[in-house]
């Protein structure tokens, strides 16, 4: 799971995207405003802040430095651009893999012994 978090003046904003199941979500203040399924490069999801102003998400993965890019406008203006860098999604998805592996070896032996 990849986590972008922003604070406007009275809104925490952060947006959750997984890069193994494709379910992106947008929380304004803890509260769940947006979720999509995406499995392509890149997406966008707008919302409104607590003042009432729109707000826009843009993630996507840079081609060429694989970096995950977050962009957050309000009122159509950009705010902040967040990065996170290749070694973070290795780290996801290694974390992801370790407790399948885990899973699959339960079962097997959940199996043996019957």
């Amino acid at each position: 799971m990849i986590s972008f978090k922003y604070h406007f003046n009275r809104d925490l904003v952060e947006l959750q995207a997984s890069n193994w199941i494709g379910l992106e979500q947008v929380f304004v203040n803890g509260k769940r405003v947006s979720r999509k399924l995406n499995f392509g490069p890149k997406s966008e999801h707008e919302v409104q802040l607590h003042s009432g102003d729109p707000c826009k998400f843009q993630l996507f993965i840079d081609p060429n430095s694989e970096q995950m890019i977050c962009r957050i406008y309000k009122q159509n203006r950009l705010i902040t651009s967040i990065k996170q860098g290749k070694e973070n999604l290795m780290q996801s998805r290694m974390l992801l893999q370790s407790v399948i592996i885990v899973m699959a070896v339960s079962s097997i032996g959940m199996l043996l012994v019957v």
